[in-house]
């Protein structure tokens, strides 16, 4: 039985985005705790160690590598095939909630984008990868979001 018949290529393409958004999240974690420098320029605009040890990459004592861990980790979760199982009585609660996810990281991102470039005034292209995955797993959630509203037939 095919878990994401008819659904195309939204889970497997969304699965694949969460995962290696979990790997970037993962190098930028170790790095943060091993206190390790990144392969990734320290000097000018691009500059990932002014990023990733500035005051901001902390919130609330969580170091943003940390929070982006655990946002792509409950993604890949919700966006496993049998998660898009169009048969499960849950499927439309799911849906909902993979939208609301990534409708709230594309917050967090935008966020993180001007905290870079108005606040720290350097890019760190680790956290642009996840930025760039997020954005990504956005546009295709978004895109294939289908309102159960919309989809229901009028009586009568």
């Amino acid at each position: 039985m095919s878990f994401t018949r008819g659904l195309g290529w939204r889970p497997v393409t969304t699965l694949l985005l969460s995962l290696a958004g979990v790997g970037d999240a993962i190098y930028l974690t170790i790095a943060h705790y091993a206190a390790v420098p990144l392969a990734c320029s320290d000097t000018g605009l691009i500059n990932c160690e002014k990023v990733t040890t500035s005051p901001q990459s902390v919130v609330l004592g969580i170091p943003v590598a940390v929070l982006g861990l655990a946002w792509f980790l409950a993604m890949a979760v919700v966006n496993l095939p049998p998660m898009w199982n169009p048969d499960r009585a849950l499927a439309t609660r799911i849906s909902q909630l993979r939208l609301v996810m990534s409708v709230a990281g594309m917050g967090f991102v935008l966020y993180l984008i001007s905290v870079e470039l108005f606040v720290v005034g350097a890019i760190c292209l680790w956290c642009t990868a996840a930025h760039i995955l997020a954005f990504t797993l956005f546009v295709v959630i978004v895109t294939g979001f289908v309102s159960p509203v919309a989809t229901t037939v009028p009586a009568g």
